[in-house]
């Protein structure tokens, strides 16, 4: 049986990482071949292509998909992906991400795919955005829902969100947490070497942020809040992880404001650093305002790292108030300021949230219990139709 993914960027990313895994692993499964489509890998946020060397042979690289609305990329992409699927006789195709979720779906639908899956990784419409931007998004979602045959969704908000917006039935989602490869993180250890080589000392209280640098991420409010937070916990320092077109913006800022030595710009680093960056931090602090589930917040768990994070989509089912860290209400500096304090000043408090949240980041994010779902998904829904499978 031949299962075709399909993504818009193969960009360093949550949604793309779990793309990613899941092929990998369901090409391991038994009767299954498996290929991946993808637009090309452009912007600040690195690209997974040449990490990703297992997929050799496996991707499929379609230049007119492309993230931006651009009407003639988008029809010749819709043309493509048609084709596509008319030889290659898909008996799935799984779309991820917003412009590969709409062409992909539309795609398959004409092409007479009998089974059509997409991914919610984040919601494309919300309060992050105007009246215009939510009304189009929600009507290009009802379009591609009407076609759609299951939903994955990464977190149990975005079903919600989604049902609250009619697009789908109850019925039509199954919630899939976004696994990943956990020992990297189980065994991350705070090695005193991997900190100095950061300019980082065996004393500093080291909070940790893994994100893009740009809009809705949260740095505005970290950065209003990190003086007072020094000035509380002087041996609080940041550390930010990864890249983005604000983060002049944000060095200049922490110059000015003369924090700058508070403050280590990690950039963009490849992927498999990323568990030694973890096991460093001392707490990591999760504040953007659009996100389905950020894998920053299970790594840090995996990790035993407390996290304080922002109320908004599916951060609750991870970082549960008091007991893995401590959740605030969006915009909530003054709590991100009282809650960064207290853990930075309790030891044994960060260990024991650290503890809880590793015993449900192992129980429900493993990569391989994430392919199992997905497969046995795919045989009830080929069973359905009354496919063979595999």
């Amino acid at each position: 049986m031949r299962i075709t993914h399909v993504i818009t960027r193969l960009i360093v990313g949550g949604a793309q990482e779990n793309t990613v895994a899941s092929v990998l692993g369901l090409r391991r499964k038994p009767g299954l071949e498996v290929d991946l489509i993808s637009g090309p890998s452009i912007g600040p946020e690195g690209s997974l292509e040449t990490s990703v060397q297992e997929l050799s042979g496996t991707v499929i690289l379609l230049p007119e998909l492309v993230r931006p609305i651009h009407p003639l990329k988008d029809w010749i992409a819709l043309r493509r992906l048609t084709r596509m699927f008319e030889r290659m006789r898909p008996a799935v195709v799984h779309t991820h991400s917003g412009k590969a979720g709409l062409l992909g779906r539309l795609a398959a639908e004409r092409a007479g795919v009998p089974i059509i899956v997409h991914t919610i990784h984040g919601p494309s419409f919300g309060a992050f955005q105007g009246a215009v931007a939510n009304w189009t998004f929600r009507a290009a979602e009802r379009r591609a829902g009407r076609v759609t045959t299951h939903f994955v969704s990464v977190v149990d908000a975005m079903t919600a969100q989604y049902l609250a917006a009619g697009i789908g039935r109850p019925e039509q989602f199954t919630t899939i947490r976004s696994g990943f490869d956990l020992e990297p993180y189980l065994n991350a250890g705070n090695d005193a070497s991997f900190r100095r080589r950061w300019g980082f000392s065996e004393d500093d209280v080291i909070v940790g942020k893994i994100a893009r640098i740009c809009r809705l991420k949260g740095h505005d409010d970290l950065f209003a809040a990190a003086p007072r937070i020094v000035e509380r916990c002087p041996r609080v320092r940041f550390l930010l992880v990864g890249d983005g077109e604000w983060r002049a913006r944000f060095e200049e800022r922490a110059r000015s404001e003369g924090m700058a030595k508070h403050f280590v710009f990690a950039g963009l680093v490849p992927p498999a650093e990323v568990p030694s960056l973890v096991g460093i931090m001392d707490l990591l602090v999760h504040l953007s305002l659009r996100e389905g589930l950020a894998r920053a917040l299970p790594q840090a768990l995996a990790a035993g790292k407390p996290v304080v994070a922002y109320d908004c989509d599916g951060a609750r089912e991870v970082c549960l108030d008091n007991r893995t860290g401590f959740l605030l209400r969006a915009g909530d500096r003054a709590g991100l300021v009282d809650s960064v304090c207290r853990l930075a000043s309790d030891s044994e408090l960060r260990a024991r949230m650290g503890r809880e949240g590793r015993d449900l980041v192992r129980a429900q994010f493993g990569v391989q219990q994430m392919v199992d779902a997905l497969y046995e998904l795919y045989g009830r829904l080929a069973a359905a139709r009354g496919l063979a499978f595999p």
